[in-house]
């Protein structure tokens, strides 16, 4: 199955979307000539290589003739049923109207037959959405997926007046959607872009499983501190590896230089307490120069507020930074071994039936060290050397793996 993932890392816009699938394949003739079937004229589009710090996409534009009034969401599909496109086309481009026209009405508390969408209801937004969806047919896109949006931050300037970033509208468009921002003053996911991707994808996060044949670059009107792009790939999905399992993180930081160093101890039994997953701490040299540390804590997303709350609470810190990840893990069970020292509890981690690491416990091998006076480190390779015979590979029974 051919599938399509777009990266999102400087937000999205109908334009963007359309660029990124020329730059990926997608022939503009093909494109002018399916518009043409819409049956509406005082438009022109065109498209042409571009860069956005030093990379290199493909910039799409509509020009118009009339002015901003907007159009409702039902004239809009009444254009789009009454055109000459195939009926898939029909029916997605409604969706995509439809969705919009609904953010709207609930922004102005009216009815979507009476909303008018003004930016989205322009010609440009309406070739926009039908581009879209006819250049991903083109390219024999079977499944979207698509990254978490950069939104950006500050104020726009629209029919409404000034307005806070994101919109209304395209925040009303926004539920259920995994979002950031990173200080950017600028408007970088717009309503049509938003509602675009909001209704054809099938998921937002994490790149699919898949095998890369084209890569696509979307240029953005502006110049950005980061390339203003919107990145899609093209191939053919696969499939996860059997025995590693991918689950959702949280990462938790914050930088510390001046926290009594004999705390850190306490801190970090309250962290395990509360759900850590793992805490760490790295030396970092802070303003000026002062010497600090960075106690970082990985944790599963629903212990998020029990962290922060140890973290603002038994340190010194003003604040913490986090971050949404997702981890692939081998699959771990805990075994006990028999050794001639005793028996002792080993952690054996497996991928797809392969013994992949083998990791007695410390505690145990360090508690029949001391009460048998022999070395740790030999009831440690002990005990790892008992369990390779014990736990062989399900692909080659009874030989020693690790």
């Amino acid at each position: 199955m051919r599938v399509a993932y777009f990266d999102c890392f400087a937000g999205v816009s109908g334009d963007m979307i359309v660029g990124a699938l020329i730059d990926a394949g997608c022939d503009l003739a093909h494109l002018e000539s399916e518009l043409g079937k819409l049956g509406v004229s005082g438009y022109r589009v065109a498209a042409a290589k571009t860069e956005r710090n030093g990379i290199s996409g493909t910039k799409f534009d509509v020009e118009t003739d009339e002015g901003g009034h907007g159009r409702t969401g039902g004239e809009i599909v009444a254009v789009i049923r009454d055109s000459g496109l195939d009926q898939e086309v029909k029916v997605l481009c409604e969706r995509v109207i439809m969705t919009l026209a609904r953010a709207e009405a609930k922004i102005h508390n009216t009815s979507v037959d009476e909303v008018r969408l003004h930016e989205a209801g322009g010609l440009d937004a309406i070739v926009d959405v039908v581009a879209s969806v006819v250049g991903l047919r083109r390219l024999g896109v079977e499944a979207i997926h698509a990254s978490a949006i950069h939104l950006g931050t500050g104020f726009v300037e629209c029919e409404h007046g000034t307005l806070p970033v994101p919109a209304p509208a395209t925040l009303e468009l926004l539920r259920g959607i995994p979002v950031y921002s990173r200080g950017i003053q600028a408007e970088l996911a717009t309503p049509t872009g938003v509602a675009i991707l909001g209704v054809l994808s099938e998921g937002f996060g994490s790149r699919p499983p898949m095998e890369v044949s084209t890569v696509g670059y979307g240029a953005g009107s502006r110049t950005l501190e980061i390339p203003n792009l919107l990145r899609v790939t093209l191939g053919e999905a696969g499939e996860a590896r059997e025995g590693d399992d991918v689950d959702g993180v949280v990462l938790i930081e914050a930088n510390l230089d001046d926290m009594n160093p004999e705390f850190f101890e306490h801190v970090s039994d309250l962290l395990w307490r509360q759900g850590a997953l793992d805490v760490t701490m790295t030396p970092i040299v802070m303003k000026k120069g002062r010497p600090g540390i960075t106690l970082s804590v990985l944790a599963p997303p629903g212990n998020l507020d029990d962290i922060v709350t140890v973290l603002v609470t038994e340190t010194t810190t003003l604040g913490v930074r986090f971050f949404r990840l997702e981890r692939r893990t081998l699959d771990r069970e805990i075994v006990t071994i028999g050794t001639r020292f005793g028996a002792v509890r080993v952690k054996i981690a497996r991928r797809d039936g392969r013994v992949m690491n083998i990791a007695p416990e410390y505690e145990d091998c360090r508690e029949i060290a001391l009460a048998s006076g022999v070395p740790l480190k030999d009831v440690y390779d002990e005990a790892k050397a008992a369990a390779r015979t014990a736990c062989p590979t399900d692909d080659e029974p009874g030989v020693p793996s690790g």
